[in-house]
């Protein structure tokens, strides 16, 4: 259990939407979205659908070569807490077996934006940012919050298998590369408040407990219970963005 966590927060009650609430379609004019997809078979017979890591950029931005971004420091890292229904665009091949798990090399491919990513993506448009990489809790692909909880839970306690979590041990050097930013570049957690999610909150903040510049929206009464970018009523979504400029700005 980590009892000291030193993030920049705010609590979600405090401001009232400010700010013009981007369409999707002038958004996706704006920015690209490039995943890393694989799937691992387990030595249960298992086999389980993945997203490593989400690249969003600009697109005037984006460099010639899409895989250079892995390698390029972003304005601000996400953790939300799974890929959702995150989909890539192309044909996508990489089978791997558990034993490879650790030294999963990576690609990025076009990927279809979810209504999560939107919000990324107002974010990014109001701060000014032209690259933000997002990873999440688990890998696992899964678009149901609910049955996402019951899959990870289950897979765990049947399999042992913990290393869908990029905050495993032995992805010490993934999640490394991953949160390369830039100077002062914040780390925004966004992991959302679901009680199902604690094994794998307590997992992340064992690795990013150290690291000076994260921030999120608390929960009230909670100590780590970051809010989602995506709540359910419209006027929720618009109040996340604003909180969030807003706090990012302080």
């Amino acid at each position: 259990m980590v009892s000291v966590w030193s993030c920049r927060c705010l609590p979600f009650r405090e401001y009232h939407p400010l700010l013009e609430f981007l369409p999707a379609n002038t958004l996706k004019k704006k920015f690209g979205v490039f995943g890393h997809f694989y799937s691992v078979n387990l030595s249960s017979g298992d086999q389980i659908d993945c997203r490593s890591v989400l690249e969003i950029v600009a697109t005037q931005r984006k460099p010639a070569a899409t895989d250079l971004l892995l390698e390029n420091q972003a304005d601000a890292i996400f953790i939300m807490m799974n890929p959702g229904s995150s989909m890539p665009l192309e044909e996508v091949n990489h089978v791997i077996s558990q034993r490879q798990k650790g030294s999963l090399s990576r690609s990025l491919v076009l990927t279809k934006p979810d209504t999560t990513q939107y919000q990324v993506m107002r974010i990014m448009h109001y701060i000014g940012w032209s690259h933000v990489r997002v990873v999440n809790l688990s890998d696992l692909r899964n678009p149901k919050g609910s049955e996402f909880v019951t899959q990870y839970r289950d897979l765990e306690d049947r399999t042992g298998f913990e290393s869908h979590s990029l905050f495993a041990d032995d992805r010490g050097d993934e999640l490394m590369s991953n949160l390369n930013r830039k100077p002062q570049a914040p780390i925004v957690c966004a992991w959302g408040v679901s009680p199902g999610l604690d094994p794998l909150i307590e997992r992340c903040l064992g690795k990013i407990s150290n690291i000076p510049g994260c921030v999120g929206l608390l929960k009230p009464q909670t100590e780590n219970k970051y809010f989602h970018p995506l709540p359910t009523l419209q006027k929720s979504k618009m109040q996340w963005v604003d909180k969030m400029v807003g706090l990012i700005r302080s």
